[in-house]
């Protein structure tokens, strides 16, 4: 299953991928750097620089910068990782920044309950945006 990361809610889009991995799907996820998470800019920023201002610069806890580093971060959380199959369903995540060219010929598809259209009047930031305000590559 190839899913498009374009507008959806970083939150949500985890849930899905998580509870569609635990189920044993291979799940890929593309246009990590589209991904929205909702919050004020302050108040998002100010999430991130506290988590990497956290602990010892040598022994973590370390900070992913990238895009679909923090995609992945985020699905994650919503697993059983400390269990086998927790492990086993991270194993079968992948997370992308654009398309690759492998995937240019195949269906794509998207996640209708974690689109931002879907509630109105939010402010929301782009996991890309993040990744470039805490010094990230993009």
């Amino acid at each position: 299953m190839i899913i498009d990361g374009t507008d959806l809610i970083m939150g949500r889009l985890a849930t899905f991928v998580a509870k569609k991995s635990l189920l044993g799907e291979e799940v890929n996820v593309v246009n990590c750097e589209k991904v929205l998470i909702t919050g004020t800019k302050k108040n998002i920023f100010a999430g991130y620089v506290r988590r990497m201002q956290m602990g010892i610069p040598t022994k973590g806890p370390f900070l992913q910068r990238a895009p679909d580093k923090i995609v992945k971060r985020a699905i994650r959380g919503m697993l059983p990782v400390k269990q086998e199959k927790g492990e086993k369903a991270y194993k079968r995540i992948r997370c992308y920044k654009g398309i690759p060219e492998s995937f240019k010929g195949e269906k794509i598809e998207t996640v209708q309950t974690a689109n931002i259209s879907k509630i109105p009047n939010l402010k929301y930031m782009s996991v890309g945006e993040i990744s470039r305000l805490i010094s990230g590559r993009q």
